[in-house]
């Protein structure tokens, strides 16, 4: 590429982007700034594993976008490479039944897929814990995204699974970490009791971000992902100040990609304010795309409904929902319910003249940008 972003257009072959890897989600950047004192306490729970004993449990909680994937990954990745430690980071929005959690955690172990069908969980659970003790290693578990296990009622069997094994399984060595972004769930509490017993973890907080943060880890990505010259003082600073306002880093980060993209689309050497601005109607959304790409076709028909049926009441919604799907209204309170944890859709109630209260069923997005992500 030319040494001079603005000199000329960008020929077919020619790309502004130095590395466009390092503007994707799953990018793990090779110093992780501003969260020193969350790896720390990390450290400070896992650090028994490396001495041959159970690393403390841990609670990781925090706002979307604020590090507490990054941060566990990037500490697996060190542990891991440590003799007699094996860790395990299961994605809950993908895995959320305890069979799909340890059929994750037998994948890792074993190193290939358990059958589809006909193995019990007793006996998938049998294996991955033989393998532990016969191996001598220790287990480190991080359930990411610990709050679809919550909305499914599926979190007290994988953790009473996960914190008795050494006890059904004498050298089984397991220690858990759990990561929430729904700062509305109490987890302790929400747990069962016969778990609550064995599960005092640790807790490490992930505050938002502030603009000076933003600004330097932003700034850091764009010298890895773009070549010199590409993105202004003051881009950067409108990128930023739209990242601060949603809260989420991850808004910021796809946000330089997309608008990196739309100044090739245009043959430019160098981004605008308007190539930012555009990108930002697509950026804003990411943890929405995020959430809808987690839904079972069930709940995805729930929304679609919901769309249609913005701000109606329940009984309505339920009606059109019955048409489309055939099931029931307990299956439909149960969906409604998990929509409105995850933060897809509100469910409030109101009060209707000489009827009692009733819920209103909206969707927590733009309609509009519901629908095209559907």
């Amino acid at each position: 590429m030319n040494n001079d972003p603005d000199e000329g257009m960008l020929s077919w072959d020619e790309s502004i982007f130095r590395d466009e890897h390092v503007f994707e989600i799953d990018y793990m950047p090779e110093t992780f700034d501003h969260r020193e004192t969350q790896l720390e306490n990390l450290k400070y729970a896992l650090r028994p594993a490396v001495r041959g004993s159970r690393p403390l449990n841990t609670v990781i909680r925090g706002p979307p976008g604020t590090g507490k994937t990054t941060a566990v990954q990037k500490l697996f990745t060190e542990l891991g490479a440590q003799m007699g430690v094996q860790t395990v980071h299961v994605n809950c929005q993908v895995d959320s039944t305890r069979y799909g959690v340890f059929s994750r955690i037998f994948e890792h172990i074993f190193e290939y897929e358990p059958p589809s069908s006909g193995l019990s969980f007793k006996k998938l659970f049998s294996q991955i814990t033989d393998r532990l003790a016969d191996s001598d290693n220790i287990l480190v578990v991080a359930l990411d995204d610990v709050n679809y296990l919550f909305y499914e009622n599926e979190i007290s069997d994988v953790l009473y699974s996960l914190l008795r094994a050494h006890e059904t399984h004498t050298g089984a060595r397991i220690g858990v970490v759990i990561i929430s972004s729904d700062l509305t769930l109490e987890v302790i509490e929400e747990l069962d009791g016969r778990v609550q017993s064995v599960f005092r973890p640790e807790e490490v907080f992930f505050p938002v971000y502030d603009i000076t943060e933003i600004s330097d880890i932003l700034q850091s990505r764009t010298r890895h992902g773009f070549y010199d010259g590409v993105i202004g003082s003051t881009e950067l600073d409108q990128v930023a100040e739209l990242t601060a306002e949603t809260g989420d880093l991850r808004v910021g980060i796809d946000l330089l990609r997309r608008a990196g993209l739309n100044a090739e689309m245009r043959g430019s050497r160098s981004i605008t304010s308007e190539d930012i601005e555009t990108a930002y109607e697509k950026s804003r959304h990411v943890h929405l795309s995020r959430r809808l790409r987690g839904l079972s076709e069930t709940e995805r028909a729930l929304v679609e409904v919901v769309v249609d049926h913005d701000g109606d009441r329940a009984g309505t919604v339920y009606e059109a929902f019955h048409e489309q799907t055939g099931l029931g209204y307990t299956r439909y309170s149960e969906v409604v319910n998990k929509l409105d944890r995850l933060g897809v859709i509100e469910a409030n109630y109101t009060d209707i003249d000489g009827r009692g209260r009733t819920r209103s069923i909206s969707i927590a997005y733009d309609p509009d940008a519901v629908a095209e992500r559907l």
